[in-house]
C-alpha cells in the first residue's frame, strides 16, 4: 500500500488522525464511477476501507460525526506550479501540497517550469521525496524538451521509468512542429500524455491581457484568441497523424472549444482542462487594473465564459484544474503590464465551482467529482480513488452547507495572489484522508 510511516504536522486549526481505525459517522457517500450516493458510516482499518455502514459494536478506534458532510473520492489537481526547486519565496512543494490538502486535494501534478526544470529522473525523485510524510500524492510532470528550451528532447525512458506519465514544457509551447512530432511519437511508444500549453507566440507576444474592446479601452497590449486556437489545431493535427495522446491545458477560448469537440468526434486521443478562473471571470474585470487578474491565457469574453461551461456539461472538457501559479506578493504589486502571469487556486476551486457552477444547476454534483477527481487520474495515468469496501483511502470530505468568505492572507499556500478575495462562497473541505494520514478540520 501507498502510506507513510510518519505525519507532518497539519496546518493550524487542523487535527491530524491515523488510519488504522477511524470512522466517519452519518456522512453523504458520492462516488459517481459506482452510481454511489448514499448516507452511512465509513470505517477504516489499516488505511483500507473495510464498511459502508453501521460502525461496529465496542468500536475502539477514532469516530468522527460526519452529519452534513460529503465524502467523495480524493480530488486531484493535474496542473499545479509547486515552484520547488528554484523559486521557494513564491511557493514550496510542502506549503504548496499543504494548501492542496486545505483546498481538499488528495493528489497534484506539479508542472517542471522551475529552476532547474525538472527535466531528469533525479528531480523527478527530489519532488516526489519532498512530499513525504503529506496526505497528498505528488505525481510530476516532467518536461519535454531539456531545459523546457524547445531544442532537444529529455530522455523519455529514463523519466517514464521514474514514473513520470505526462510531460509538458508548460509556459514555453514547442514552436517546432518537428519536435512536437517527435515527443508525441515518444510519448505513445510508452504509453504516455504530453500536455501542451497552446500558444503561437509570434501572435501573443507583448500581450497582457485579451485582444479586444476591452484591452483598446484600457490602452493594454492584447493577446489574442487565434493565438491559442492556432496551436490547438496544428497539436490536434499532430495528435491525429501520430496516433498519440495529447492533453489541452487551460483551453480558454470557444473556438478552442469547437476544435477539440470536433477532434474528439473524428476518433483523436486529445482531452482538455479548463480552470475555474476561466469558468467564472472575464475580461471586463481587468478595468480595475488588479494584476490578481493577469493569467496566461488571458480572462476571455462572458460568451467564451458560458461556451466553455457548456463544454463541461457536455463531455468536451474532460478536467478543471487550477493552474495554481504563485508569486510573492512584491511580485504582484506593481504596474500591470510588468506583473507576471498567474493566480493560485488550490484552496478556492472547490468553493468556486460548488458554488457558481453546481448550485445553480450548471453541472452536477456527480459531473463535478468526475471532472476534479477521477478523470484527471484518468488522464495522467494515475490508479482511480473509490468510495468502496476494501479500497484504499483517498478521500476528500467537504462540507457543502458551509459558508465563507475568500481572504487570501489566511491561505496555507506562501503566496497570496488569488483572483477571488472577498467571495462569498458555499461548500468548503473540511478533510483528506490519503497515504496512512486523516487531516480533519474543525472536528
Amino acid at each position: 500500500m501507498n502510506r507513510t510511516t510518519s505525519m507532518m504536522d497539519p496546518p493550524a486549526g487542523w487535527k491530524a488522525y491515523s488510519t488504522d481505525k477511524l470512522a466517519l459517522g452519518g456522512v453523504r457517500v458520492v462516488d459517481p464511477s459506482l452510481k454511489l450516493d448514499q448516507r452511512t458510516d465509513l470505517v477504516i482499518r489499516d488505511g483500507i476501507i473495510t464498511r459502508l455502514g453501521s460502525i461496529p459494536d465496542r468500536w475502539t478506534g477514532a469516530v468522527i460525526d460526519g452529519s452534513g458532510l460529503i465524502v467523495c473520492p480524493g480530488l486531484f489537481d493535474m496542473h499545479v506550479h509547486l515552484r520547488e526547486p528554484g523559486f521557494e519565496h513564491k511557493e514550496t512543494i510542502e506549503s504548496g501540497c499543504t494548501a492542496a490538502a486545505a483546498g481538499g486535494f488528495t493528489g497534484v501534478a506539479p508542472m517542471p517550469n522551475t529552476n532547474p526544470a525538472i527535466d531528469n529522473a533525479g528531480l523527478v525523485r527530489f519532488v516526489r521525496d519532498k512530499a513525504y510524510g503529506l496526505p497528498v500524492d505528488v505525481h510530476p510532470v516532467a518536461a519535454i524538451s531539456l531545459g523546457r528550451r524547445g531544442a532537444t528532447l529529455t530522455e523519455f525512458s529514463e523519466l517514464i521509468e521514474a514514473g513520470v506519465t505526462m510531460f509538458s514544457d508548460d509556459g514555453s509551447p514547442l514552436a517546432s512542429a518537428a519536435l512536437m512530432r517527435h515527443a508525441l511519437e515518444y510519448a505513445r511508444m510508452y504509453g504516455a500524455v504530453i500536455c501542451e500549453h497552446c500558444e503561437e507566440q509570434s501572435l501573443t507576444a507583448g500581450g497582457v491581457m485579451h485582444e479586444g474592446a476591452v484591452s483598446t479601452r484600457l490602452g493594454l497590449p492584447g493577446w489574442p484568441s487565434i493565438g491559442e486556437e492556432i496551436a490547438v489545431e496544428r497539436n490536434i493535427a499532430l495528435a491525429e497523424f501520430t496516433r498519440a495522446r495529447l492533453h489541452i491545458a487551460h483551453a480558454s477560448t470557444a473556438r478552442s472549444l469547437e476544435l477539440i469537440r470536433a477532434a474528439k468526434d473524428r476518433g483523436i486521443q486529445v482531452t482538455a482542462e479548463v480552470t475555474p478562473h476561466h469558468l467564472t471571470l472575464d475580461c471586463t474585470i481587468l478595468s480595475g487594473f488588479d494584476s490578481n487578474y493577469k493569467v496566461n491565457p488571458p480572462l476571455r469574453t462572458r460568451r467564451d465564459v458560458e461556451l466553455l461551461i457548456e463544454g463541461l456539461a457536455d463531455g468536451t472538457i474532460d478536467a478543471i484544474a487550477t493552474d495554481h501559479a504563485p508569486h510573492a506578493p512584491d511580485e504582484k504589486e506593481v504596474e500591470f503590464i510588468s506583473a507576471p502571469f498567474g493566480m493560485i487556486g488550490l484552496e478556492t476551486a472547490l468553493g468556486v465551482i460548488y458554488t457558481r457552477l453546481v448550485l445553480p444547476g450548471k453541472i452536477s454534483l456527480n459531473r463535478m467529482i468526475e471532472l476534479m477527481s477521477s478523470a484527471p487520474r484518468r488522464i495522467i495515468g494515475q490508479p482511480e480513488a473509490a468510495v468502496r469496501k476494501g479500497a484504499e483511502v483517498n478521500l476528500t470530505v467537504f462540507n457543502p452547507d458551509e459558508e465563507w468568505t475568500v481572504d487570501g492572507e489566511h491561505f496555507h499556500s506562501k503566496a497570496k495572489n488569488t483572483p477571488f478575495q472577498g467571495w462569498k462562497l458555499k461548500g468548503r473541505a473540511v478533510g483528506v484522508i490519503n497515504r496512512g494520514i486523516a487531516w480533519m478540520r474543525g472536528v
